[in-house]
């Protein structure tokens, strides 16, 4: 009987998503199921991107360039420019969502078995990417009681080897909701030049900041040009995730014409997608106060309720849309497939990510889960008696 590969079988599972089989039960049961697990906002889409589909003049839906229309990756250049990111339409290659510019960064930056640092906990499929590309992500472990804050130079250093490729890093985080600021960006910036490293950047959530704090890119370092790159994405940004629109961005030449490589190999971006993101750059910034606004107004809702329950301790975000919660549970796996299969409060229940999948270490995170605040702030207090209730009820 043929067999798998080991890369495959290696492939962890998606926290995120593994549960939905449980879920689906659960609604078959007629259950009522907040989902605090998956960062899908349920903001509207600009309706200006949505025009720019349904009114196309497109005769024959053709491949676009491997790299991104023209006209598209002129008008993000502009976006950056107005964001203090000075990079050109050549700086970027048109990606299928932020996680192919991670494939194509770590592709293009890395061999198999050499390392990418990444601070964790950490979005989730970058163990994925890793395990596609043959890459040995090393671990920088932040803590809860410290918020998640950036480690001591000293614990980045003492794990630089001859194999070390880059630092990865996501700003904003997910599943934090950390933010980093001008400093530590500095700081790290400081690192990869003296280890002659990357910096890899993910910035999808650059614009959801609170608290009168501001996003730094590490593009905003002119030391940067040849180290730094960013991916992006319009997923989150314009709440457009089944767009599957990202990019890879650099002012590094051979990054550049490396990472073409690998997407002349998929042919090019979607058409329709790159439509509606170019006509998405049109969004006024009214748009994003309104967005920036309510999700404000969430994360205090859902932090102040979550802090109000016994053992349960909360990371504080400052941007983003995600908080890591740690419950007095042994097994927040165990506990959320049972919150899907054996519980409900009055029909309802919640559908949470365990965290251990946000780590690369062996048995960190186990007592924690991601919470997406993606939801209004009436079914987030609704889903925090929920949880309360359950904490009560279940026996580890």
């Amino acid at each position: 009987m043929p067999t798998v590969s080991n890369k495959g079988k290696n492939m962890p599972e998606s926290p995120i998503r593994k549960l939905v089989p449980y879920a689906e039960k659960a609604y078959k049961a007629n259950k009522t199921v907040y989902h605090l697990n998956i960062g899908q906002p349920d903001i509207k889409s600009p309706e200006i991107a949505m025009e720019a589909v349904a009114h196309h003049n497109l005769e024959i839906l053709a491949y676009t360039r491997s790299e991104g229309s023209l006209e598209y990756r002129e008008k993000i250049a502009k976006y950056y420019h107005q964001n203090n990111i000075p990079v050109e339409a050549n700086d970027i290659i048109v990606t299928t969502g932020g996680s192919e510019a991670l494939l194509f960064a770590m592709g293009s930056i890395a061999d198999v078995d050499d390392e990418i640092i990444i601070p964790e906990p950490f979005y989730a499929n970058y163990n994925g990417f890793a395990t596609a590309s043959g890459v040995k992500i090393v671990p920088v472990i932040s803590n809860i009681e410290d918020n998640f804050a950036l480690p001591p130079i000293s614990e980045f250093e003492k794990l630089i080897t001859p194999k070390t490729k880059a630092i990865l890093i996501c700003n904003p985080g997910n599943p934090t909701g950390y933010l980093y600021s001008k400093e530590e960006i500095q700081t790290l910036a400081e690192i990869v030049k003296k280890h002659d490293l990357f910096l890899v950047a993910d910035e999808v959530y650059r614009e959801f900041t609170y608290d009168g704090y501001k996003h730094y890119s590490i593009l905003e370092e002119e030391s940067m040009a040849e180290n730094g790159i960013i991916i992006d994405s319009v997923s989150k940004r314009y709440s457009m995730c089944g767009a599957r629109i990202g990019c890879l961005v650099s002012k590094n030449k051979q990054v550049i014409k490396t990472a073409l490589k690998f997407a002349q190999a998929r042919l090019s971006p979607p058409t329709f997608a790159q439509i509606a993101s170019e006509a998405a750059l049109q969004t006024p910034q009214s748009y994003f106060d309104e967005v920036i606004t309510e999700y404000q107004d969430r994360r205090n809702t859902l932090v102040a309720a979550l802090k109000a329950i016994p053992g349960v301790k909360v990371g504080e975000p400052k941007g983003a849309f995600y908080c890591i919660v740690e419950l007095p549970v042994k097994n927040s796996d165990a506990f959320a497939q049972w919150l899907l299969e054996d519980f409900d409060d009055n029909g309802e229940t919640i559908m949470v990510a365990p965290a251990a999948g946000f780590y690369s270490s062996s048995g960190v995170g186990l007592n924690q889960v991601r919470i997406a605040y993606v939801l209004k702030k009436e079914s987030l207090v609704r889903a925090v008696e929920i949880l309360k209730i359950a904490l009560q009820k279940y026996k580890d």
